[in-house]
């Protein structure tokens, strides 16, 4: 593991959130079949389609580079759902990987369709580089709401994430009214900028602006190790 976090800060990380959701009564599973998340996710009422990135029908998404996960209340029924992917940027930028819609598409020519586009005015994207995780496709039913959940959600994503990639930058894209209400901040994200992501998908309905917010390494780095030393404090 990187600095000074091994695998059982993040193994425990990770345990600790998982509990705090079982306690606030949602189940959590794990997977990597898209074709399955999209059956799910398509009947959730309340939710708005899964967008092209975790679509195997638009995205490559192979279990080691994408994953979902999935809560369930005692009844079996979704409550929860979000998905991560990983982007391997080494030799590019987030802001060129989001321009060039090869953040929703595979194939963007053969895939993204008539009048689709992409702007990014967000100045950090064009510094975020290497390893980059995006997570997305976030949606929490109402009556799950208000209960604190988001930050313990957004740790098992940031934990598992880090657990299998160890990635430079984690980012989200997220509309204004996350930002002025403090979603994205609940969610542990450190950095935001407007117009992250200006996306007109005309064929699959879509017309967002969308802020970028993100995590450094570094901040996941902290974030880990804060979470291990309180453990030890106890």
């Amino acid at each position: 593991m990187q600095g000074n976090v091994t695998t059982l800060d993040v193994s425990n990380f990770i345990c600790a959130a998982h509990k705090l959701a079982r306690k606030s009564g949602l189940h959590i599973t794990m997977g990597a079949d898209f074709e399955e998340y999209v059956r799910i996710t398509d009947k959730l009422s309340g939710k708005s389609p899964t967008n092209p990135n975790f679509r195997p029908d638009c995205s490559d998404l192979p279990p080691e580079t994408a994953f979902w996960v999935i809560g369930r209340d005692h009844k079996d029924r979704v409550a929860h759902v979000q998905a991560m992917r990983l982007d391997d940027l080494t030799n590019t930028t987030l802001d060129e990987h989001l321009r060039t819609l090869r953040a929703c598409f595979s194939d963007p020519d053969l895939k993204a369709g008539p009048g689709s586009s992409c702007s990014c005015y967000a100045p950090s994207a064009r510094g975020i580089t290497g390893l980059v995780a995006y997570r997305g496709d976030l949606w929490l039913r109402g009556d799950f709401r208000g209960r604190g959940l988001l930050a313990c959600l957004a740790r098992i994503a940031f934990g598992l994430a880090w657990a299998k990639w160890s990635p430079d930058f984690i980012y989200a894209l997220v509309g204004g009214w996350n930002v002025e209400k403090g979603v994205a901040d609940r969610n542990g994200y450190l950095h935001k900028e407007p117009h992250g992501a200006v996306l007109r998908l005309p064929e699959q309905g879509i017309d967002e602006d969308d802020w970028l917010v993100w995590l450094t390494r570094e901040d996941i780095l902290k974030m880990l190790s804060n979470a291990s030393e309180s453990v030890i404090a106890r």
